[in-house]
């Protein structure tokens, strides 16, 4: 079980810590929210969450598969609804320069990726597009 302690700081900062890591972070809230803007906000972090969730499984299952997988650059764009305040879109490209992947493979590392756990986590509401750039 991983658990994460987190502790109101001030001026809308909350400060985690990752129990089993010790490793820690910092959220701030948005700028057009409230906050400063000056760390990840906690709606920042779901967005970087699924991007690095899409990598991590396309990593895991290419590991268990024998495939090169060396190179993804990600980059998502996150955004904002309100009324209800909520992410209401997330534009997401993942850039894996010159795979060597066959096209076969390319659809199932692709459908292994949409099948991660933050994707299976996130509203049904939130709109994700993901665009699977080869070099």
């Amino acid at each position: 079980m991983n658990t994460i302690h987190s502790s109101y700081l001030k001026d809308l900062r909350v400060s985690s810590v990752h129990e089993k890591s010790g490793s820690t972070l910092e959220t701030d809230a948005p700028v057009d929210n409230n906050g400063k803007g000056t760390r990840f906000s906690p709606t920042d972090l779901v967005a970087t969450a699924y991007l690095n969730c899409l990598i991590t499984v396309i990593g895991i299952y290419c590991d268990k598969n024998g495939i090169r997988f060396e190179a993804c650059e990600g980059q998502v764009e996150k955004i904002m609804r309100n009324n209800p305040r909520r992410i209401g879109a997330l534009k997401i490209n993942l850039d894996f320069g010159k795979t060597e992947w066959t096209e076969k493979q390319k659809k199932v590392i692709e459908n292994v990726a949409k099948s991660c756990p933050v994707a299976k986590s996130v509203a049904a509401d939130i709109e994700v597009t993901i665009q699977f750039i080869y070099g």
